[in-house]
Protein backbone atom coordinates (compact mmCIF):
# COMPACT_ATOMS: atom_id res chain seq x y z
CA UNK A 1 0.00 0.00 0.00
CA UNK A 2 1.29 3.16 -0.92
CA UNK A 3 1.09 6.27 1.88
CA UNK A 4 -0.22 9.72 0.66
CA UNK A 5 3.05 11.03 1.65
CA UNK A 6 5.53 9.16 -0.58
CA UNK A 7 2.61 9.70 -3.53
CA UNK A 8 3.65 13.07 -2.72
CA UNK A 9 7.13 12.17 -2.98
CA UNK A 10 7.14 10.62 -6.12
CA UNK A 11 5.01 13.32 -7.71
CA UNK A 12 7.66 15.61 -6.67
CA UNK A 13 10.49 13.43 -8.22
CA UNK A 14 8.42 12.87 -11.14
CA UNK A 15 8.37 16.96 -12.36
CA UNK A 16 11.81 17.50 -10.55
CA UNK A 17 13.31 14.81 -13.48
CA UNK A 18 11.04 15.54 -16.58
CA UNK A 19 12.32 19.02 -15.95
CA UNK A 20 16.18 18.68 -15.58
CA UNK A 21 16.22 16.25 -18.13
CA UNK A 22 14.54 18.41 -20.74
CA UNK A 23 17.18 21.16 -19.38
CA UNK A 24 20.30 18.42 -20.28
CA UNK A 25 18.64 17.13 -23.11
CA UNK A 26 18.67 20.93 -24.24
CA UNK A 27 22.33 21.85 -22.81
CA UNK A 28 23.84 18.82 -25.12
CA UNK A 29 22.04 20.07 -28.11
CA UNK A 30 23.75 23.49 -27.80
CA UNK A 31 26.93 21.86 -27.20
CA UNK A 32 26.97 22.26 -23.32
CA UNK A 33 27.22 19.08 -22.21
CA UNK A 34 30.71 19.12 -20.59
CA UNK A 35 29.17 21.89 -17.76
CA UNK A 36 26.72 19.28 -16.49
CA UNK A 37 27.13 17.92 -13.11
CA UNK A 38 28.30 14.39 -13.69
CA UNK A 39 25.24 12.52 -12.38
CA UNK A 40 23.54 14.74 -15.60
CA UNK A 41 26.25 13.24 -17.83
CA UNK A 42 25.61 9.58 -16.85
CA UNK A 43 21.93 10.02 -17.05
CA UNK A 44 22.07 11.27 -20.82
CA UNK A 45 24.94 8.68 -21.55
CA UNK A 46 22.45 5.88 -20.91
CA UNK A 47 20.23 7.97 -23.18
CA UNK A 48 21.67 7.87 -25.83
CA UNK A 49 22.80 3.96 -25.29
CA UNK A 50 18.24 3.69 -25.43
CA UNK A 51 18.31 5.61 -28.42
CA UNK A 52 20.06 3.40 -30.08
CA UNK A 53 17.68 0.39 -28.52
CA UNK A 54 14.02 2.21 -29.49
CA UNK A 55 12.31 5.11 -30.65
CA UNK A 56 13.16 8.80 -29.01
CA UNK A 57 10.06 8.61 -27.44
CA UNK A 58 10.34 5.54 -25.79
CA UNK A 59 14.25 6.32 -25.52
CA UNK A 60 12.96 9.91 -23.29
CA UNK A 61 10.58 7.84 -21.35
CA UNK A 62 13.02 5.50 -20.41
CA UNK A 63 15.81 7.89 -19.09
CA UNK A 64 13.04 10.05 -17.20
CA UNK A 65 12.13 6.98 -15.36
CA UNK A 66 15.16 5.84 -14.12
CA UNK A 67 15.78 9.46 -13.62
CA UNK A 68 12.37 9.14 -11.13
CA UNK A 69 13.68 6.27 -9.42
CA UNK A 70 17.07 7.99 -8.14
CA UNK A 71 15.00 11.58 -7.10
CA UNK A 72 12.51 9.40 -5.52
CA UNK A 73 15.41 7.56 -3.41
CA UNK A 74 17.38 11.22 -2.75
CA UNK A 75 13.66 12.20 -1.67
CA UNK A 76 13.47 9.64 0.99
CA UNK A 77 10.46 7.92 -0.71
CA UNK A 78 9.95 4.17 0.96
CA UNK A 79 10.77 1.37 -1.03
CA UNK A 80 10.08 0.50 -4.55
CA UNK A 81 8.75 4.07 -6.26
CA UNK A 82 5.07 3.91 -7.52
CA UNK A 83 4.38 4.22 -10.98
CA UNK A 84 3.30 7.45 -12.47
CA UNK A 85 0.98 7.84 -15.25
CA UNK A 86 3.47 8.59 -18.52
CA UNK A 87 2.55 12.54 -19.66
CA UNK A 88 1.33 11.94 -23.46
CA UNK A 89 3.77 13.27 -25.66
CA UNK A 90 2.21 16.22 -27.58
CA UNK A 91 -1.11 16.15 -26.76
CA UNK A 92 -3.37 19.68 -25.29
CA UNK A 93 -4.32 19.57 -21.84
CA UNK A 94 -7.13 22.25 -22.72
CA UNK A 95 -5.96 24.71 -20.04
CA UNK A 96 -3.77 26.49 -22.85
CA UNK A 97 -5.67 29.22 -24.68
CA UNK A 98 -4.70 31.00 -27.73
CA UNK A 99 -3.11 34.54 -27.46
CA UNK A 100 -6.16 37.46 -28.25
CA UNK A 101 -5.51 41.07 -28.73
CA UNK A 102 -8.92 42.68 -26.38
CA UNK A 103 -10.60 44.57 -28.31
CA UNK A 104 -9.76 48.52 -28.43
CA UNK A 105 -11.70 50.13 -25.79
CA UNK A 106 -13.52 53.02 -26.86
CA UNK A 107 -13.42 56.30 -25.06
CA UNK A 108 -15.97 57.63 -22.92
CA UNK A 109 -15.98 61.07 -24.23
CA UNK A 110 -16.79 59.64 -27.54
CA UNK A 111 -20.28 58.28 -26.84
CA UNK A 112 -22.31 60.12 -24.34
CA UNK A 113 -23.81 63.30 -23.66
CA UNK A 114 -22.05 63.77 -20.70
CA UNK A 115 -18.52 64.74 -22.65
CA UNK A 116 -17.65 68.51 -21.72
CA UNK A 117 -16.64 70.67 -24.43
CA UNK A 118 -13.42 70.48 -25.38
CA UNK A 119 -11.69 74.01 -25.94
CA UNK A 120 -9.40 73.76 -28.80
CA UNK A 121 -5.51 74.60 -28.33
CA UNK A 122 -5.45 77.66 -30.73
CA UNK A 123 -8.25 79.48 -28.21
CA UNK A 124 -6.66 78.77 -25.15
CA UNK A 125 -3.04 80.39 -26.68
CA UNK A 126 -4.85 82.92 -27.79
CA UNK A 127 -6.41 83.39 -23.94
CA UNK A 128 -2.73 83.17 -22.65
CA UNK A 129 -1.08 85.73 -25.51
CA UNK A 130 -4.07 88.07 -24.32
CA UNK A 131 -3.35 87.86 -20.76
CA UNK A 132 0.34 88.38 -21.07
CA UNK A 133 0.31 91.35 -23.03
CA UNK A 134 -2.25 92.60 -20.83
CA UNK A 135 0.00 91.96 -17.60
CA UNK A 136 2.77 93.69 -19.49
CA UNK A 137 0.24 96.73 -20.72
CA UNK A 138 -0.97 97.57 -17.11
CA UNK A 139 2.87 97.22 -15.53
CA UNK A 140 4.09 99.95 -17.76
Amino acid sequence: MIKAADMMIARRADTRARADFATWKMMAKLNGASSLPPEAQTFLDRYKALLKEMTEAEATEAAIHLIYKSYYEEMGGAGAPPDIQAHPVGQVTGNVTAFKRPPPQRSKSAGGSEAKPRLPVALIFACLVVVYTGFRYFLR
